[in-house]
């Protein structure tokens, strides 16, 4: 039985982080979660996110332009259609509107997780189906202060929430960053694998000599270490070293996924719905990846639950993932947006079961820190 999009909404909530996330390219004190609700004729509700970081310093995109977009041209667009065409719905959006993969990603979210509520299954079911009901979580450690990122990491071991920690380098000069990768490395030793993102920051002599150090110290892995346009210099770090090199902000859908492959520019892809413009792109390019012979890790935007729950369908249907996750991004909020929090126990998040996303904003809290 035909139903169609009644309306669709849109939320900013500005929540604070449990401390200062550094990044290359910003430092975040607050997280702005875009929330996008799709309400259908037959009463079926679909939530989405499209969360990005640091405003306009990592991407084209920023929470006030997602939303404008969303509410001026995308919703208007959408209205009306049959709430169950999803696929018929994304094509027209895409083929109306050029970029805005943020935005894009949000809706095909909120569209699926209704027409999955609709036929009461989990999301994944939708998207080729679940392989595995958990997920290895990394946790990123990005305060900039080597003892206390030392003293974060064994805290987390300890409560047995991550044994995956991944550093965010690139403000300091290389010499510093390493030693302060290789300090905390040499505190953790075997228990735990240490990684780095370098965010773009580094030339790529800068790369060879920082790489080089930190691949002799036993680090697993090394993301985005050059800028994301540089696939030639993504190749021949590649093809230098030993160590895994991940390609993240050069990664915007399946045709740079090709791309990259073609140029044989990287060991891992990093797999981000909202940098990918949606769920189905996401999976186009694990896709890639699986043919061309390159591992998979379930990247993050540091979305709250329900973008991070719409990764975890999506990795969860993946056969190999080699490299884990790092869907910790509720973890680094100092508000639950949630009726029920994502479950994280024995260094893995349980993949949500119930139907659609399987789990549901708490609306007071969501209405109380809504941006007015």
């Amino acid at each position: 039985m035909k139903t169609n999009i009644a309306n669709i909404e849109t939320f900013l909530v500005d929540v604070p982080t449990i401390r200062p996330h550094k990044l290359s390219v910003a430092t975040m004190n607050t997280q702005t979660l875009v929330l996008v609700r799709v309400r259908c004729e037959d009463g079926i509700t679909g939530w989405g996110e499209a969360t990005t970081i640091g405003g306009l310093a990592y991407g084209e995109e920023s929470p006030e332009s997602i939303k404008t977009n969303i509410d001026t041209y995308i919703a208007p667009l959408l209205v009306g259609m049959d709430a169950s065409g999803v696929a018929k719905a994304m094509a027209k959006l895409r083929k109306a509107f050029q970029g805005n993969r943020f935005a894009k990603c949000a809706i095909e979210t909120a569209l699926l997780d209704a027409q999955a509520r609709r036929i009461k299954v989990p999301l994944s079911e939708l998207l080729g189906g679940r392989v595995r009901d958990a997920l290895p979580v990394a946790w990123t450690l990005a305060s900039g202060d080597t003892s206390r990122d030392i003293q974060e990491a064994e805290q987390m071991l300890e409560l047995r929430r991550h044994r995956i920690f991944k550093l965010k380098i690139g403000l300091r000069e290389v010499d510093q960053d390493v030693q302060h990768v290789l300090a905390i490395k040499r505190a953790l030793g075997d228990r735990a694998s240490v990684r780095v993102d370098v965010n773009q920051a580094w030339s790529e002599l800068d790369a060879v000599r920082g790489i080089a150090a930190l691949e002799a110290g036993g680090v697993d892995l090394i993301e985005q270490p050059v800028k994301a346009g540089n696939v030639a210099a993504l190749a021949r770090l590649k093809a230098r070293f030993d160590v895994a090199i991940m390609a993240d902000e050069a990664l915007h859908g399946p045709d740079d996924a090709m791309a990259i492959a073609r140029a044989d520019g990287a060991d891992v892809y990093a797999v981000k719905i909202n940098q990918s413009g949606g769920l189905t792109p996401a999976l186009e390019v694990a896709t890639v990846a699986r043919l061309a012979g390159i591992d998979l890790y379930g990247g993050t935007m540091l979305e709250g639950g329900i973008g991070t729950a719409a990764t975890a369908h999506v990795c969860a249907t993946f056969a190999e993932l080699a490299w884990g996750t790092e869907l910790f991004g509720p973890l680094l909020l100092t508000q639950e947006i949630l009726a029920e929090p994502l479950v994280y126990r024995d260094f893995m998040l349980q993949v949500p079961t119930g139907p659609g996303l399987g789990v549901e904003p708490d609306l007071d809290k969501l209405h109380a820190m809504q941006r007015r």
